[in-house]
């Protein structure tokens, strides 16, 4: 089972807590492009927070297959046999290196950042190719 940290989902919280305190403060000062700006900032990032806590587990699998996040909350169970491929997508940009996981299901193109899983997609893609076969 594989989860978002739940450091990172306070984080969020915490700054859609300081956009919203940035919105209050710049409408108070009568700054309208920074309310514009600080109160979808607070409201995305919010949301992202309120995702996290509510749906930690973004992958988990079992003897029978994955199950994986569906849309903001849901959830969608894959058989193995409907998993056709596991990859790991490596990118170099700016001297940094990031890896998403990819899980090809046929019909769905499941992608997973190593924030929301918790850990390297490579050692996750491992473990799957083992408990797939």
């Amino acid at each position: 089972m594989w989860r978002v940290r739940r450091e990172l989902a306070v984080f969020k919280i915490l700054g859609a807590l300081v956009c919203a305190g940035l919105a209050v403060f710049w409408w108070a000062a009568g700054d309208v492009r920074g309310v514009i700006l600080a109160v979808p900032a607070a409201v995305l990032v919010g949301g992202m927070g309120l995702r996290d806590l509510l749906v930690p587990v973004r992958l988990a699998a079992d003897a029978s297959g994955i199950t994986v996040v569906h849309g903001f909350a849901g959830r969608r169970h894959v058989p193995w046999e409907a998993v056709e491929d596991v990859k790991v997508d490596v990118r170099r940009r700016y001297g940094l290196r990031s890896e998403m996981l990819e899980i090809d299901t046929g019909d769905h193109l499941h992608v997973f950042s190593a924030h929301e899983l918790g850990a390297s997609p490579t050692e996750v893609a491992a473990e799957l190719r083992r408990r797939g076969t």
